[in-house]
């Protein structure tokens, strides 16, 4: 007998359910549901419940809290790519007359504007948006308790501007603009801004018995772009992977890319922990991979899209209780579970259809100093540098069409590697931002760092 690659094994998808079965028997949730993706698919939904002959679907709708977030950055996003607005403007220049104006764009996507986290006045998650009429309310008297990008503070107001920001430029509400170019193109049907039968109701566990408090569905106007939405497992398996891969309808590869990078100064404790910040995507690490995504929580709701972007796995975990199962470490289990059972398989290795002389004469060992490198040329025409040793910078390069090459990442991003030649044409050695790497240890014949001690390598005699 055999399986479908896009089946999961008997035996993970009895761990799956054993995962969220724990989880919503433990953390005292009315209800769980989860869903799995693989490959852009999703390969497995389940879901728990405390209701008998009525579980949960995944067309059920529940409140996601600030994974709303994660829509309201793509929105952005879509205007810096269209050339409305660059991400490094000054809020002011598109949003007058806020109070926080200082604050750019990039710096308010990635919580590092400075803002304070939270409203002034009554919890507004549990209060209607009509208490908080204008962005004067929802900023308060006291906007701003940190210098603008210095460091990581997390701001819910922050993205209140953002939602304002995007009806400023597009000139309609955001939940409109939100429809017409996210929801509708990538078919999420059961997202939207007030919830949608079939739902679930919001409770409150008591914590020290088994019994539950209603909570309150209020309509968070002016914050809404911070964590209005409701939406399913169905359709945030399909939005998670719009973000691995993009759509050009809504957003580009690279674009999804830049969401997913750290981008905001991180405290000690965050990198202890594992955490940073993109552009409306929360990063961690757990079970010694990285996950990418955004959790999200409402009174009533708990909510966590998180997916292991080298496994390509990826989960959605939604419950309807203020407190109880902790998602992201449901989801971070889930996309573990499958990632171990059935690791990813590769894509068949392709050879290069050609390959130019010039590049396949720089491939090969090269030395900074009496560090080993190597640098290889792969199918996608880019060229890797890395240690030999296994410890030490690395980076891809892409070309520049003239000779030279640009770092990609890490600490030679934006770095220009220029191979040197001699009068003869010949490659000399390999200038990478004033390093230069020889194919011998301290090369006598190239520049620093050279040969520099006239009597050449020796032992202690």
């Amino acid at each position: 007998m055999t399986t479908s690659e896009e089946e999961l094994l008997p035996a993970t998808r009895r761990a799956l359910l054993h995962r969220i079965a724990v989880a919503q028997s433990e953390g005292r949730a009315p209800s769980l549901v989860a869903a799995v993706v693989r490959g852009g698919r999703t390969v497995w939904t389940g879901a728990r419940t405390s209701v008998a002959v009525h579980a949960p679907d995944e067309n059920v709708q529940y409140r996601i809290g600030s994974i709303t977030k994660t829509f309201t950055a793509v929105l952005v996003l879509r205007l810096r790519d269209e050339g409305a607005l660059d991400l490094s403007d000054p809020l002011e220049k598109h949003l007058p007359g806020t109070g926080v104006g200082e604050a750019t764009i990039a710096e308010l996507l990635s919580h590092s504007g400075g803002l304070a986290a939270e409203t002034p006045g009554p919890w507004w998650e549990r209060t209607p948006g009509a208490l908080r009429p204008g962005l004067a309310d929802v900023l308060g008297e006291r906007p701003l308790l940190h210098p603008r990008g210095r460091r990581f503070h997390y701001s819910n107001p922050g993205y209140a501007l953002l939602g304002a920001l995007v009806e400023e430029l597009r000139g309609a509400p955001w939940e409109e603009v939100l429809r017409r170019e996210v929801l509708e193109p990538l078919c999420l049907r059961r997202t939207s801004a007030r919830p949608e039968a079939p739902h679930a109701g919001g409770w409150a566990v008591h914590p020290w018995a088994d019994v539950m408090l209603a909570e309150p569905l209020e309509d968070l106007g002016l914050m809404a772009p911070a964590g209005q939405l409701w939406s399913t497992t169905g359709d945030l398996a399909r939005f998670m992977a719009f973000l691995a891969e993009g759509d050009e309808r809504v957003l580009s590869a690279g674009s999804v890319r830049e969401m997913r990078t750290p981008a905001t100064p991180v405290e000690a404790a965050d990198v202890a922990d594992g955490y940073a910040y993109g552009l409306g995507m929360e990063l961690r690490h757990q079970h010694g991979r990285a996950l990418v995504g955004h959790t999200g929580s409402l009174p009533g709701f708990l909510a966590c899209l998180t997916m292991g972007v080298a496994d390509d796995v990826g989960a959605v975990v939604l419950a309807n209780c203020t407190s109880g199962p902790p998602p992201f470490t449901v989801a971070a289990d889930l996309v573990r579970i499958v990632a171990e059972a059935e690791p990813r398989v590769p894509d068949p290795w392709q050879p290069l259809r050609e390959a130019d002389p010039a590049v396949l004469e720089l491939v090969g060992q090269w030395y900074w100093g009496t560090y080993a490198f190597a640098l290889r040329l792969s199918a996608d025409g880019l060229v890797s540098l890395e240690p030999l040793s296994g410890n030490g910078r690395r980076s891809r390069f892409r070309s520049n069409g003239d000779g030279t090459w640009v770092g990609l990442e890490g600490y030679y991003a934006g770095e220009l590697l220029r191979p040197a030649r001699r009068p003869d044409g010949e490659v000399s050695h390999l200038d990478l931002g004033s390093f230069v790497f020889t194919r011998r240890p301290y090369d006598e014949g190239a520049p620093v760092p050279g040969g520099v001690d006239s009597k050449g390598w020796r032992g202690l005699g």
